[in-house]
């Protein structure tokens, strides 16, 4: 089982607050560091010090670290066409040795989009779509060839496809919790499949559905990586769990029941449940991003005993 460290920076946090919470995460033993992708505040609050680019925060990350892997869950479709993602992507790929994944959906926060003035049409699995084929074209095309694509939403004309990433393949990761398009897209295009806060009873007949769609594209289903992100809010008794769990206002009970909460043995108990119905790797949603005894307690009392 791998874990990841999955943080909501647009909830009020610094560029210093990710290198801080990354770096521990890499000294700890944890196999990624993954940030959303948002620009405005979630709920109440105060939203200082402002929001951060998910792109431009991995980029310095990529510089300040040396073996954990960085990535975004997700990237909005919405936010950057795909040539200038690609550009990006790429980019952040070799300044980190090789260390990027791409988590891409279709957006959903409405709000953000109207405060920032980026469009935000009715319909959006369509531009997810011709941004995975795109971006899978620009980085199989061979050096030194052009790259063209004509689409319902995005129209390439002769692109250099360059730069390149480090990594080939590149690893994908497609999200969602729909029944059907989400599942065939994910097997068509990605190297994992993440159900983001699901209902947990509902885990095991999802991932049956993607792994249905691999085999329906000819792939095989083993090759898709199985991965689910929940709140993380681990206590080493139940007067710590009760603490954090008032820092991000929220119940114990509640995080009980759709997260990974309460005590160490409670969590391991929880993984535990998860690589039963077929999870191979959990990214924890730690939304104290302040709280590196979080990280330290989770390495060591819940980590070290996988």
């Amino acid at each position: 089982m791998d874990l990841r460290i999955f943080t909501e920076p647009q909830q009020g946090a610094s560029y210093d607050d990710h290198l801080a919470m990354a770096q521990r995460a890499e000294q700890l033993g944890f196999d990624a560091f993954f940030r959303s992708d948002h620009y405005l505040r979630m709920g109440d609050g105060d939203p200082s010090p402002g929001p951060t680019d998910s792109w431009t925060t991995l980029a310095g990350l990529a510089r300040e670290t040396t073996s954990i892997r960085l990535g975004t869950l997700v990237t909005s479709a919405t936010f950057r066409f795909p040539g200038v993602l690609a550009v990006q992507v790429a980019q952040v790929d070799a300044m980190s040795g090789g260390r990027v994944e791409l988590g891409l959906g279709t957006g959903w926060f409405g709000a953000e989009h109207a405060a920032l003035g980026i469009p935000f049409p009715d319909k959006r699995f369509g531009l997810l779509e011709e941004q995975l084929e795109i971006l899978t074209g620009l980085w199989s095309t061979p050096t030194g060839e052009t790259y063209s694509f004509s689409g319902q939403h995005y129209l390439l004309t002769d692109n250099p496809a360059l730069p390149k990433p480090v990594q080939s393949p590149f690893p994908f990761i497609v999200g969602g919790n729909g029944p059907r398009r989400t599942p065939r897209v994910a097997a068509r295009f990605a190297t994992e499949y993440n159900q983001s806060f699901p209902d947990k009873s509902a885990i095991p007949a999802q991932i049956g559905r993607v792994r249905a769609a691999c085999e329906e594209a000819g792939r095989s289903p083993d090759d898709l990586v199985q991965s689910v992100a929940l709140v993380a809010c681990v206590g080493a008794d139940e007067a710590e769990v009760a603490r954090r769990a008032a820092v991000i206002g929220r119940e114990p009970a509640e995080l009980r029941e759709k997260g990974l909460a309460g005590t160490p043995a409670e969590v391991v108990d929880g993984l535990g449940a998860l690589a039963a119905a077929g999870v191979t790797r959990v990214y924890l949603q730690c939304l104290d991003m302040r709280d590196l005894g979080h990280l330290d307690l989770i390495a060591s009392e819940v980590m070290a005993k996988l």
